[in-house]
């Protein structure tokens, strides 16, 4: 049975509403097809619906064969219920009709179990062994620390079995929950951190890790950027294998993964450059945006980002084509199929392909800007953050950061894209990527606040310049592709009716015979009725 990743319908169960109004509400319930009516007509207007409703995921949209396990390997359990047709509400919502409704097809539910009671009874034993049997330590600093993280467990627990599902359900919907909650978690913190001083917020990383919040060492960035350096004997290339350190890797990885967030190559080689242009902006800012021209052009953006760039497209175009058919893990019969089938749990349910068209229109190309400002706007925070807070490059917390926008950033491109493309059904922004554009913001207002004078240091006038071209080529392309350019072709096109209009009127033998050239006075006297100009010619 035929299955899309995107949930829209256009019906409601009524048979059977009340036992799956909750599973609905908590995003834990997929509708699918199992039968059909008998009565063609119900049948036809179910599929017209249906059809109009999904024709702009038509050719974007995979096609998607399960037989009933959504999102486990084994078996869900199928509940029928009686399916009849609906009207949507102007509010997004559906009702059913009171006249004469009968069943249009037989569905149904694949249940996902949260597992919410097994979830609460381990947590309810780990707290009464925490009160009743253990020992609580007379150390203030410790309790205060198992405190905060206690209190975190507690709410990701909650959030993990409660919080609502987002648009990927592989290789689990409690796994993007999660990411979801640590959301939260981190925003939280970066709020507490805003609101200190800036002296408290840096001695308050001491309390993750003892070794922060000591100023770190000042490092000398580009140097000598001969390829070839004639003066070195032994190595002549010593500058190039100087840069073949772990953040190659690093932004291959980057953008690899980048790219399958974002699924466009236009927008991730803007990205790409426009990120290196910023580099040769705020080196006098930061010294580690310091590089040879080399290392910004051939190593960043040819080998590194280019290679990770090149690597996702082909990656997305096997994702697109790859046929997405799933079977339940006892309903394979061999061996080399059941872990195949356990390996393609961690690849998509189903796929879309992301067509952002930003010159169609003037709200899609204000969002893809949105957008790219976003990407930019992050991917400064983390060399920024880490100059504020004093925290070394080679610190776990800047490695989980990274980790933490890899998983988040994957389910807010996807949100913003439904949201961009289907604005009659997504009525508003998802929540992961709302908090994804919190926490961003957040950053950057840490950063403004923690060291202000930094920030605040004047741009070179040329490189100023430059900008302010940039900012007002686009500006003016914006002005002439939405307002002036339709403008122009409106007139133009409704000067071209008007113009055939009147030809049409003109040709027309119907309106030559309806309206006659009257005759002259002076024709009517020599006895001739044809007209004066007939007469003449």
């Amino acid at each position: 049975m035929a299955k899309a990743e995107s949930r829209r319908s256009g019906m409601l169960l009524v048979t059977g509403k009340s036992a799956m109004d909750e599973q609905v509400t908590n995003g834990s319930a997929d509708l699918c097809v199992t039968g059909s009516s008998h009565d063609p007509a119900s049948k036809a207007k179910s599929a017209k619906l249906a059809t109009r409703e999904s024709m702009s995921r038509l050719t974007t949209e995979s096609e998607v064969f399960d037989d009933g396990t959504n999102t486990f390997f084994w078996n869900t359990e199928l509940r029928p219920f009686i399916v009849f047709k609906v009207d949507r509400c102007s509010s997004g919502g559906v009702w059913v009709g009171d006249d004469d409704i009968e069943p249009s097809a037989t569905m149904c539910m694949n249940v996902k179990r949260a597992h919410t009671l097994t979830v609460l009874f381990i947590l309810t034993c780990a707290l009464v062994y925490v009160t009743l049997l253990e020992e609580t330590p007379q150390d203030t600093a410790y309790n205060t620390k198992r405190g905060i993280v206690a209190s975190i467990l507690v709410f990701l627990c909650f959030g993990v079995t409660q919080a609502k599902d987002g648009p990927f359900s592989r290789p689990h919907p409690a796994y993007w929950r999660f990411w979801l909650c640590v959301s939260v978690v981190y925003e939280l913190f970066l709020i507490f951190i805003l609101f200190q001083t800036v002296q408290d917020g840096r001695l308050f990383m001491k309390y993750i890790d003892p070794k922060l919040g000591v100023p770190l060492p000042e490092r000398d960035y580009g140097g000598n950027c001969l390829i070839y350096d004639p003066g070195n004997t032994t190595d002549p290339f010593h500058n190039i294998w100087d840069k073949m350190d772990g953040f190659v890797p690093a932004h291959f990885l980057g953008w690899y993964i980048k790219t399958l967030m974002i699924r466009d190559w236009w927008m991730c080689m803007i990205i790409s450059v426009m990120f290196e242009f910023l580099e040769y902006s705020l080196e006098h800012q930061l010294p580690n945006f310091s590089e040879c021209w080399w290392d910004h052009w051939i190593m960043d953006v040819l080998v590194c980002n280019g290679l990770g760039i090149y690597c996702g497209m082909k990656t997305l175009g096997w994702l697109s084509m790859k046929p997405y058919q799933w079977q339940g893990l006892w309903n394979i019969p061999t061996y080399k199929g059941k872990i195949k089938r356990i390996a393609f749990q961690f690849t998509p349910y189903s796929w879309v392909k992301f067509e952002w068209r930003p010159a169609s229109n003037l709200r899609r190309w204000l969002a893809v800007l949105g957008i790219i400002f976003m990407f930019l706007l992050a991917e400064l925070n983390t060399f920024y953050l880490k100059f504020v807070l004093w925290m070394p490059p080679e610190h776990y917390l800047v490695l989980l950061r990274l980790v933490f926008f890899v998983n988040v950033g994957g389910v807010g491109m996807r949100e913003i894209y439904d949201f961009m493309d289907d604005p009659k059904f997504h009525k508003k922004l998802g929540q992961q990527a709302w908090l994804a554009s919190a926490i961003t913001v957040t950053e950057f207002l840490i950063v403004v606040k923690y060291d202000p004078k930094t920030i605040m240091l004047p741009i070179p006038f040329f490189i100023t310049q430059c900008w302010i071209l940039g900012l007002v080529l686009i500006l003016t392309w914006t002005l002439w592709r939405f307002f002036i350019r339709d403008i122009t072709l409106r007139y133009k096109e409704t000067r071209r009716r008007k113009q055939e209009s009147s030809a049409e009127r003109e040709m027309s033998p119907s309106s030559n015979a309806n309206n006659p050239i009257t005759a002259s006075g002076r024709s009517k006297l020599n006895g001739s009725t044809d007209p004066i100009r007939q007469r003449k010619a």
